[in-house]
């Protein structure tokens, strides 16, 4: 922030943090003086945690065995990678971004600044209408999980009991979301190392009557199935299970010690997309077979058919098949906790800069977007519609408009830190000023933003073709593609009511030192010395850029 406080400020390892980095006044970095300020309350370990493990959930749990279904086991993988990879580099990016402007409304507001308003406030609301859209679905889903043991209780009842914790937890703020986040994601990440253990023991025929597996279900009935078309039903759900791993960025302007903890968290990604997913579906894929017809039905929220259950149920465990769905109803629970940080903060973010109402500006002395989370939870409410007997169809319209989200909201990011870095060079601006840089630099960012683009290139054909034999259907085709045209209705809506029509903010125009916290090359601590690239400590280098 631009005014600084002379006290000095401890983080949580006790370590001194420099005076100039942080600061304490009501201030945005972007607009300057406003009515209350976010509480900078997430630590190190809230960050990692919510890298690591929080947006793990159904798309993960139980949308993976769609994917299985549609595209086979190596499609699975490949797809999953593919996404994984992407995000790795994105994440990179965001994290140069946000170290160094520790701001509210993180990316939305790196479009704005390095690339154009209008598409910063296209990216900014379609990003606050997933989240808003996927937390009354994610009430329903903790509800149907529920039904697992209790078929006979009204999903409407547990939708009720869901709201009412999320509630509880906002009393407690930014400090409450992170603490949630970090206990519900210990909880997921011990499941999925416990499935990745009892997987193997079940693949080597040590529990049940299946015998050795091996890789017998990889020559039959397959490794891939369905096509290209099958391979590319494979992106939209690995895109709805790596959403939220973004939210990392969004924490940067509530973390006690951006410079420290963002870096690390991101780090943490590398593990995520390698251990918990890649080695998860590989492992799924070896001991359950991609025609099983049970998983037409994994998706959703039908937790019964999530392939993790029935690869478990196959294995003939009694009780583990209960545990295992009671981790799923906390993952989803888990990302419902996410909704109401993703969207609150966008959207306060928005109408800091005036691109949303004014009132959602308002922060309470606990450093809570009041109204913004009124808003989120009002929506919250349409989870009631899931009881309806055509209430289901709402949803999957509703939840349409998050299906790409991701895919805009992630390259946007690549495409912001290209901007950024090309401006920064065009300034005359030292990249030894920037606290921690992209591995691979812009270049790590344009492989980003290619992969986004191959992902929407496949999910459209998908959209028109679901399966080799199928024909184009209007209604299927908006379900999964609903999001381009609401982007691009923003998107020009923004750019006729502001009359700007230029395509790009140009490089010397952008503003490089409004919350900017660089390097002083000056600087003579050893945190802050930069370690002379050479060959020979290349390898230690690489270790320390992936963990």
């Amino acid at each position: 922030m631009s005014d600084t406080s002379e006290k000095q400020i401890k983080d949580e390892n006790h370590q001194i943090i420099k005076p100039q980095v942080y600061a304490t006044e009501p201030r945005d970095e972007e607009v300057g003086v406003v009515n209350g300020a976010l509480h900078q309350d997430l630590k190190g370990r809230h960050m990692q945690m919510i890298a690591i493990g929080g947006a793990i959930g159904a798309g993960l749990f139980i949308g993976s065995g769609s994917a299985l279904y549609k595209g086979g086991p190596a499609s699975l993988v490949i797809g999953y990678l593919i996404v994984g990879v992407m995000l790795l580099f994105t994440m990179q990016a965001l994290a140069e971004l946000a170290v160094l402007y520790p701001v509210n409304g993180a990316f939305y507001t790196y479009v704005v600044r390095f690339v154009d308003p209008s598409w910063g406030f296209a990216m900014g609301w379609d990003y606050a209408i997933a989240w808003l859209t996927v937390l009354p679905f994610e009430l329903i889903a903790a509800g149907i999980t529920i039904q697992f043991w209790r078929s006979d209780l009204n999903v409407a009842i547990w939708v009720t009991v869901f709201l009412v914790i999320l509630c509880l937890i906002q009393v407690f703020g930014v400090r409450g979301y992170g603490e949630v986040e970090f206990i519900l994601s210990m909880i997921k990440i011990a499941a999925c190392t416990g499935f990745i253990i009892l997987g193997i023991v079940i693949n080597c025929g040590g529990v049940g009557n299946q015998g050795y597996l091996g890789a017998k279900y990889w020559y039959d009935p397959g490794a891939f199935q369905n096509g290209f078309n099958g391979f590319a039903g494979v992106f939209v759900v690995a895109a709805f299970a790596f959403g939220g791993t973004e939210l990392v960025g969004l924490a940067a302007a509530e973390s006690v010690n951006p410079r420290k903890a963002i870096p690390q968290a991101s780090k943490q990604v590398f593990f995520r997309i390698a251990f918990f997913y890649i080695i998860n579906l590989f492992i799924l894929g070896l001991i359950l077979p991609a025609t099983d017809e049970r998983l037409k039905n994994a998706s959703g929220a039908n937790s019964s058919y999530s392939p993790f259950v029935l690869a478990i149920q196959d294995a003939g465990i009694v009780a583990l098949p209960s545990i295992f769905n009671a981790v799923i109803t906390i993952s989803v629970i888990s990302v419902a906790n996410s909704c109401t940080f993703g969207s609150t903060r966008t959207m306060q973010a928005m109408a800091e800069r005036g691109m949303a109402p004014k009132f959602l500006a308002y922060v309470d002395k606990s450093g809570r977007p009041i109204w913004c989370v009124v808003v989120q939870l009002a929506f919250g409410l349409l989870g009631y519609l899931g009881c309806a007997s055509n209430g289901l169809d709402v949803f999957t319209w509703l939840l349409s408009l998050s299906g790409l989200s991701y895919f805009f909201v992630w390259g946007s990011c690549c495409l912001a830190h290209i901007r950024f870095r090309m401006a920064w060079k065009a300034q005359g601006r030292s990249l030894e000023e920037i606290p921690y840089r992209h591995p691979l630099g812009i270049w790590g960012s344009a492989i980003a933003l290619f992969l986004n683009f191959v992902c929407l290139i496949a999910t459209f054909y998908n959209a028109l073709y679901p399966s080799p034999d199928s024909t184009p259907d209007v209604a299927l085709f908006f379900q999964a593609y609903l999001a381009l045209p609401i982007v691009i209705a923003l998107y020009l809506g923004w750019k006729l009511w502001t009359r700007d029509w230029t395509m790009w903010v140009k490089l010397t125009d952008i503003d490089l030192n409004v919350g900017a916290r660089p390097l002083n090359l000056e600087e003579t601590d050893d945190e802050y010395v930069k370690e002379k690239k050479t060959w020979a400590n290349l390898p230690i280098r690489l270790i320390r850029a992936l963990f």
